[in-house]
């Protein structure tokens, strides 16, 4: 496996941008696919973003898709999670995930790294 170690997050301002980030460490080539998850207090963990190992490839759902953007630089083997006009409901833990392959691109069964996450608070 891969170790993942996200950073970046904090409290902000509705409206306002934030990136995050996650570095891998280990067994980097395990991250053919490399995105995010997040847990909004009294929710289920759901998907945000994928991509691909050269970046050609990547996947949002629907509530950050034109918001947000993923990123990879494979020589600092970092992932990024770019993150504009965040709203309240963006509220969660982010997760930075990985896995070997390109199967299920958007399901938690997806991906077998996990990072210990990171807090976003939104304000408004």
């Amino acid at each position: 496996q891969v170790q993942l170690v996200e950073s970046g997050g904090g409290l902000v301002e509705a409206g306002t941008s934030l990136t995050l980030s996650c570095a891998a460490s280990g067994r980097t080539l395990s991250t053919t696919k490399m995105g995010w998850f997040r847990r909004a207090p009294g929710k289920d963990r759901e998907f945000v973003a994928t991509i691909n190992w050269s970046g050609s490839t990547t996947y949002y759902a629907d509530s950050v898709k034109g918001r947000f953007t993923i990123s990879r630089d494979n020589a600092k083997h970092t992932a990024y999670l770019q993150m504009n006009s965040l709203q309240p409901e963006d509220t969660a833990v982010y997760y930075c995930v990985a896995s070997p392959n390109m199967l299920q691109l958007l399901t938690e069964a997806g991906y077998d790294s996990w990072g210990q996450g990171t807090q976003v608070t939104v304000s408004s």
